[in-house]
């Protein structure tokens, strides 16, 4: 016998939760893709997403994953042998960096671990190092989806303005655009990308990448841009095709068009207040398991932590076994522990990762969990008590 049938609840850090007025959206026949809705829409879009980015600047959409706007922000502004400065926290740190290093640049790192964000002061010493300003762009997570570290954007930009330095800050927003803060234009980041399948609850197979002037300008140096991932055209098509670069993703867009009216019906704002509570309501629940028993976050600093997922471990091997006791028993799919130990490391199956992010609410974080307490019980993993009550008293403090 198993409790798993009914609705399964994927608790992964993307794809997120579809809300039903997405998929309704995108159950429909192909629409005419020369005239009518869908060319009708399209501006609005483009608008809508920068209002979510809190930016004023251009934006670009792409046929593409998240591996596909890195590779579409990067080929724009730089030339071959051009010098990147990747200040990594995890695991989707380094794969941008991959990225930059297969397009012909010369890519360093500097590593700040997996449970603490990037130093800005570090970064303001090693910008001031670079007296003739080698380095043209800082690439920078805001939050890594593998560790769940969030770093302070607005902080990488006061290193750059108080040291002088003319490189580009590029900031990879895939995990947190839609459900942490993250103001583009106030805080200074000249290009951002991010994808559809997380906050934004749509399936995955867009990329969004937006830039501001400054970028726009490298663009006129760069030079490795291809037709299909040129920017320019996309930003600002003569004709609907060019927004895609040929024949439009028709069933995305409308799938786009329902979750932005339910992001901006609710209100930017709001969205990120709703995150933070149900963040909070998990790390209260993981850190009163972890009260005299095996679990513990990643991130010690509440600070540091994402809205969107939250990375953490159960000693002893205990996450991989709660994610199988939790798909086979509860119906409910948890996030693996990607990227925080290597292949032969027997700790990379203490961790495991909760997407909270998108289309979430108080019952559904308040399930997961306590789908968890359950699962631990019946593997007789040690917990501290009193988890659940810890988690709905952070949702009830929020009303």
């Amino acid at each position: 016998m198993s409790l798993a049938n009914g609705r399964s609840y994927l608790a992964i850090p993307g794809p997120s939760v579809m809300p039903d007025a997405v998929l309704r959206a995108m159950h429909r026949a192909a629409p005419n893709i020369y005239e009518g809705e869908l060319v009708d829409m399209a501006p609005g879009l483009v608008r809508d997403l920068k209002a979510v980015a809190r930016s004023r600047g251009h934006c670009a959409i792409y046929i593409a994953n998240g591996h596909g706007a890195w590779e579409a922000a990067l080929i724009n502004v730089l030339r071959s042998g051009d010098k990147v400065l990747v200040p990594a926290t995890g695991r989707f740190g380094h794969g941008w960096a991959g990225v930059a290093g297969a397009l012909g640049a010369d890519v360093e790192i500097m590593e700040f671990g997996r449970r603490s964000p990037i130093d800005a002061g570090r970064l303001a010493e090693r910008l001031r190092a670079d007296a003739r300003h080698e380095i043209r762009a800082v690439m920078a997570v805001h939050v890594d989806t593998a560790t769940s570290v969030r770093s302070d954007v607005a902080a990488l930009r006061r290193a750059l303005d108080d040291t002088g330095h003319p490189a580009l800050l590029m900031v990879d927003c895939i995990a947190s655009l839609g459900a942490d803060r993250f103001e583009m234009d106030a805080w200074g980041a000249d290009v951002m990308v991010t994808g559809s399948q997380k906050g934004l609850m749509t399936p995955p197979g867009l990329g969004v990448v937006f830039f501001n002037d400054r970028a726009a300008e490298a663009r006129r140096r760069a030079d490795r841009v291809t037709p299909y991932w040129d920017w320019t055209p996309r930003s600002d098509p003569q004709e609907f095709y060019q927004f895609f670069a040929g024949t439009a993703p028709t069933h995305h867009l409308f799938a786009l068009r329902a979750a932005l009216d339910m992001i901006l019906d609710e209100g930017v704002e709001q969205v990120w207040a709703r995150h933070a509570t149900l963040a909070r309501a998990v790390w209260a629940a993981v850190d009163a398991w972890g009260d005299g028993g095996a679990a513990a976050l990643n991130v010690p600093d509440p600070a540091w932590r994402s809205h969107a997922v939250t990375a953490a471990r159960l000693t002893g091997g205990g996450g991989t076994g709660l994610r199988e006791w939790l798909t086979r028993n509860a119906g409910v799919t948890l996030g693996i522990g990607l990227g925080m130990a290597d292949s032969d490391d027997p700790t990379r199956h203490d961790y495991f990762r909760i997407g909270h992010m998108g289309h979430v609410n108080a019952h559904m974080v308040l399930g997961v969990l306590s789908a968890m307490q359950a699962g631990m019980d019946a593997l007789q993993i040690p917990r501290g008590s009193g988890a659940l009550d810890a988690a709905a008293a952070v949702c009830a403090a929020a009303t």
